[in-house]
């Protein structure tokens, strides 16, 4: 069983940056994909990014490419989502997900309770 806890969360002015982290309770998060979601009022969840179990490899929603970064620190169980130039739009409560493949869609078997963004224009 995979525990996953998002932090981070806030509210910030647009423009500004945050940085969210996902900490697991397993003994080797190595051994998963980490996905990142985010769920917007009245929207659909919708892939944000996702980073592969060595963190060679991530990929990225096109909406996202170049303002958001996944990193991984597999030695403290922690994965990353760097956040710059935040606009309104990027208000929504931010999910991890870990699975044993890399996916954009939904699939994976373990998701953290999320944490909320709110960005003021």
């Amino acid at each position: 069983q995979v525990q996953l806890v998002e932090s981070g969360g806030g509210s910030v002015q647009a423009g500004d940056s945050l940085r969210l982290s996902c900490t697991a309770s397993v003994t080797t998060l190595s051994v998963y994909a980490m996905g990142w979601f985010r769920q917007a009022p009245g929207k659909e969840r919708e892939f944000v990014g996702v980073i592969d179990w060595s963190g060679a490899r991530t990929y990225y929603a096109d909406d996202w490419k170049g303002r958001f970064t996944i990193s991984r620190d597999s030695a403290k169980n922690v994965v990353y989502l760097q956040m710059n130039s935040l606009t309104f739009d990027d208000t929504a409560v931010y999910y991890c997900a870990a699975g044993p493949s890399l996916r954009r869609d939904s699939g994976y078997p373990y998701w953290g309770q999320g944490t909320q963004v709110t960005v003021s224009s």
